[in-house]
């Protein structure tokens, strides 16, 4: 299956060696209808009039925008899955679902067909795929990244970021998405290695290959509040989906696990989302308050290796990323040398609020490090 809802032949503003872009189709481009990857909303839809407001720096870059990519239904699955547009096919291990919700993002990506995929993240939506694929993925801090134009699955955790194959043209991606930014001088330091129960060891000790071949200091932190933010996610998430969407409830070509979804938000009380925002609160000074003694995090993205197409159902895709949108810092995947496995681990590096700059200093570091080893 493809990675494109649309392909754009000639690419939108192509300019002599610009960087090839691809777009998740949840980012209104002016002209162009927004699926959100739902034939209910493409039936619905009219031809955005404006750019989303992320796009600002695409254009002014020149980059040669190539299409607009398929993901989950209304970002809602961060499996890869699509029933109506087709599932991409992971291209490193085809056996393996690509990771979603931004799955043609990172497809295209992986495949040669784009520099830089555009995705967003909201549990985990732009890491995810970026793992399951073999890349490298940002989730930037909630908030940077204006999500003007963009389809809103929870807007208090909806964010916007790049994919790409390597740490390298992720820092690119992200000047595209925020021209004034710039890669922090110095990497981290000292890194907090998080360590979570049902995490593969397979993955594990790739994470932590990595962190030494950078000779990153590492000490072991614990996180009391982890296993809270669950119910706040799920709260959060569904009751925002609810107030964004009710009007798509039970409407034709609406897929099953979508209205499930708009219902379950329907069914959440207002003191069951208060209580989710209060957790979210505590839960952000306790990742603020460790990241005052470590300069980073450091985790796998995924507990395992991706699952098989045919076994994913109970794969808990989003059990090491969803917290850190709780949270709202940014966080980078990047693939580090695992041999013996299908598809390479993810190392998943966290950072305070506003700190891509010293992630991407972060990573850059550790691919250079395992590239000199390899």
């Amino acid at each position: 299956m493809t990675a494109w809802i649309q392909r754009f032949d000639p690419p939108l503003g192509a300019a002599g060696g610009s960087p090839r872009v691809a777009v998740k189709d949840a980012i209104d481009i002016a002209g162009f209808v927004t699926t959100a990857g739902s034939v209910a909303v493409r039936d619905r839809a009219v031809a955005a009039t404006a750019d989303a407001a992320c796009l600002a720096g695409v254009r002014a870059a020149g980059a040669a925008i190539v299409g607009k990519t398929t993901l989950t239904e209304l970002c809602t699955s961060p499996t890869g899955d699509n029933a109506a547009f087709g599932t991409p096919v992971n291209p490193i291990a085809p056996d393996r679902m690509p990771g979603g919700s931004s799955s043609g993002s990172a497809v295209a990506v992986a495949t040669g067909e784009a520099d830089i995929g555009i995705g967003t993240d909201t549990g985990g939506s732009v890491r995810i795929p970026a793992a399951c694929c073999g890349i490298a993925g940002l989730k930037t801090t909630w908030g940077r990244v204006s999500t003007a134009g963009v389809w809103p699955l929870s807007p208090t955790l909806d964010t916007v970021g790049p994919i790409a194959r390597t740490v390298t043209d992720v820092a690119t991606g992200m000047r595209l998405l925020d021209p004034g930014w710039t890669v922090a001088r110095d990497p981290a330091r000292t890194a907090g290695r998080l360590r979570i129960d049902g995490v593969d060891s397979a993955v594990e000790e790739p994470v932590d290959a990595a962190l030494d071949a950078a000779g990153l200091k590492t000490r072991e932190v614990r996180l009391p509040g982890w296993d809270a933010t669950n119910w706040a996610l799920h709260w959060i998430i569904t009751a925002e989906l609810w107030r964004a969407h009710h009007a798509l409830v039970d409407a034709d070509g609406l897929g099953a696990f979508t209205n499930q979804g708009l219902h379950a938000g329907r069914a959440v009380t207002e003191e069951q989302l208060a209580e989710g925002m209060a957790i979210r609160e505590r839960w952000q000074s306790e990742i603020a308050a460790v990241l005052e003694e470590v300069d980073v995090l450091a985790l796998p993205t995924l507990v395992g290796v991706p699952p098989l197409v045919t076994e994913y159902e109970a794969f808990p895709f989003t059990q090491l990323t969803a917290p850190f949108n709780l949270a709202g810092v940014p966080a980078l995947a990047m693939p580090v040398p695992s041999p013996g496995l299908p598809v390479p681990a993810s190392l998943q590096l966290v950072g305070p609020m506003g700190g891509e700059d010293l992630l991407c200093a972060t990573g850059l570091a550790i691919e250079a490090a395992i590239s000199e080893r390899s």
